[in-house]
């Protein structure tokens, strides 16, 4: 089982941006809790973050044939239509993540262009949420399996 934790634009400086919102754990602290999680599950992980719109298209088209896809497109997951159509064009089993919960925040983070090809949306639980979406993964891949 291969899964793919893709952070979008800015999630590089968690820890120090807004930790009140985001939380005090660095992304490497992430990367670390998530890899002890897979250990225990037997999933292979890979991890990859950026800045940029397109690197993330390239990314998520470059995992074509995996079995699932957490991502935090932070930004981008209110403004970007090429993510989720990258999405839909490889068909990888999304969890969709996000650290705080959008629904609390500003009116313009409550619209998801990436919620309506992803399979599940978790949000407003901080780190725990990457554990969550690879937990719930997990348990989608092994009954599609049996």
């Amino acid at each position: 089982m291969r899964v793919l934790v893709l952070n979008g634009p800015n999630l590089n400086l968690l820890g120090t941006r807004e930790p009140a919102v985001y939380g005090r754990e660095t992304l490497a602290d992430v990367e670390m809790l998530v890899r002890n999680r897979a250990d225990v599950l037997g999933i292979e992980v890979e991890f990859a973050q950026s800045n940029h719109e397109g690197a993330l298209v390239d990314i998520i088209q470059a995992h074509r044939g995996w079995d699932g896809l957490i991502l935090n497109a932070g930004g981008y997951t209110h403004t970007s239509v090429a993510i989720p159509d990258a999405i839909s064009g490889v068909q990888i089993p999304t969890v969709e993540v996000h650290l705080s919960n959008i629904f609390k925040r500003e009116e313009f983070r409550h619209h998801s262009y990436i919620s309506p090809v992803a399979w599940g949306c978790i949000a407003g639980f901080g780190w725990r949420g990457y554990i969550a979406a690879l937990d719930l993964l997990y348990g989608r891949l092994t009954e599609e399996q049996a």
